[in-house]
């Protein structure tokens, strides 16, 4: 294996700390109960904490009853959720690791809800549901009123607020995988005729301001957005750059940078699916708005992620399901690196290191 040259190295942005270049992307467990995290979500993250991992952030956690992906996913929308966090907070931090959070808004993509939303009243069309909750059906959604519109701004600022009582580190704005912001902003799904249909990327520019008025200055705001769409009549790369641009300009301090998720695949749009092959949109989005990138894709080898970093891609480098498989993945990346390497087990902890 070849030897890691940026995978260890720290990394700060703002007030931002990180011990190496591994992120934990956010990614729905469907284990809350009104959407309260509970010992599963303690130890789940806690566990990628003691593995090594420099940034965790937590999956998607949304500011409405009606906003969650599934009845199962995590809310902060009340006060007993926020001190069910503070917990997870704690321990992932005694552990030297930083934690985010993800604030989202499922969109017309909310399952079990009573009353689904979106900014216009199009029913989601893709077949993306999740094992537990195939037992409920995509609705067709209510289009807000403006008035509403601008009431859902601060209700993600509330939300923002509640994450900072709890400790978090950083905040990550959800505006991917044709989740609410997305929405608004893809042309496909925003057929309004408003405001927020004149400048799609209006109620994504009001959120991050809303969080940013809230946020201490020196905390680093992220945003996580598709920078292309994957679906049948599917917006491309030029508009996920604008996209970015305008969210840069908003006061994005990171972006976050996936695709798709909008709806089924389409052979128009879809990428060939292989070892970072999504990387070259995070490049994109970083030359193009001069701010770091997270890449994430099929990063789980840690050579590649290794060489993502060194090809100046990214700043950072998501690892999702390979997290999944194993908590102490970079523990173990690390420990068949050259054994001449001093740094081969410099996070493992010391309670491990007989093993490594």
């Amino acid at each position: 294996m070849a030897k890691f040259r940026h995978l260890l190295t720290p990394f700060s942005l703002k007030n931002l700390d990180l011990k190496n270049r591994v992120v934990m992307p956010p990614m729905c467990t469907y284990s809350a109960t009104d959407g309260v995290p509970n010992d599963w979500h303690f130890i789940h993250y806690s566990a990628r904490a003691i593995g090594g991992v420099g940034l965790i952030i937590v999956e998607m956690t949304n500011i409405a009853p009606n906003g969650r992906i599934s009845p199962y996913c995590l809310g902060l929308w009340n006060d007993e959720q926020r001190d069910a966090f503070k917990r997870i907070v704690d321990s992932v931090h005694s552990y030297g690791a930083k934690i985010a959070i993800q604030i989202g808004h499922a969109g017309r993509k909310a399952l079990g809800a009573e009353r689904v939303i979106a900014p216009s009243a199009l029913r989601y069309g893709g077949s993306d549901v999740d094992d537990s909750a195939k037992q409920y059906a995509y609705q067709t959604p209510y289009a807000p009123t403006t008035a509403e519109v601008q009431a859902l701004v601060q209700d993600y600022q509330s939300a923002v607020k509640r994450a900072l009582e709890a400790g978090f580190d950083a905040i990550e704005i959800h505006a991917a995988h044709g989740y609410l912001i997305h929405e608004f902003h893809a042309p496909k799904t925003n057929l309004r005729e408003d405001e927020y249909g004149q400048n799609k990327t209006l109620f994504g520019e009001q959120v991050i301001a809303a969080a940013k008025a809230v946020m201490p200055s020196e905390m680093p705001l992220i945003v996580r957005l598709s920078a292309q769409e994957y679906g049948e009549h599917g917006y491309d790369l030029a508009h996920g750059l604008h996209v970015a641009e305008r969210y840069a300009a908003a006061g994005a301090d990171m972006l976050h940078v996936s695709g798709g998720g909008d709806g089924d695949l389409h052979p128009d749009h879809t990428p060939v699916f292989k070892a970072g092959y999504q990387t070259h949109m995070a490049r994109a989005v970083k030359q193009a708005t001069g701010k770091p990138v997270i890449a994430v894709g099929m990063l789980d080898d840690a050579t590649v992620a290794d060489f993502v970093l060194g090809d100046s891609a990214a700043d950072l480098v998501a690892v999702g399901r390979g997290l999944l498989r194993d908590p102490h993945w970079l523990l173990n990346a690390q420990y068949h690196q050259p054994a001449a390497d001093a740094d081969a087990v410099q996070f493992v902890p010391r309670q491990y290191q007989r093993g490594f």
